[in-house]
């Protein structure tokens, strides 16, 4: 299957982010069904609040 570029709208901030080839590929190897929702810097972003969260209720 020849996948192409997508271009998705982040639910979180409401920009727009190219959702490779490549990385349609890599999902679909790792057997992930879903589109990503949200860009880069708001996975990242959710990603460190969810680490710092965890620190946090650690101590």
């Amino acid at each position: 299957m020849e996948f192409e570029d997508k271009t998705l709208v982040c639910q979180d901030c409401g920009k727009e982010f190219v959702f490779t080839a490549g990385e349609q590929a890599f999902y679909k190897e790792k057997g992930l069904d879903n589109e990503p929702k949200r860009c880069k810097e708001c996975r990242d972003k959710r990603k460190a609040a969810r680490a710092e969260k965890e620190t946090t209720t650690q101590q």
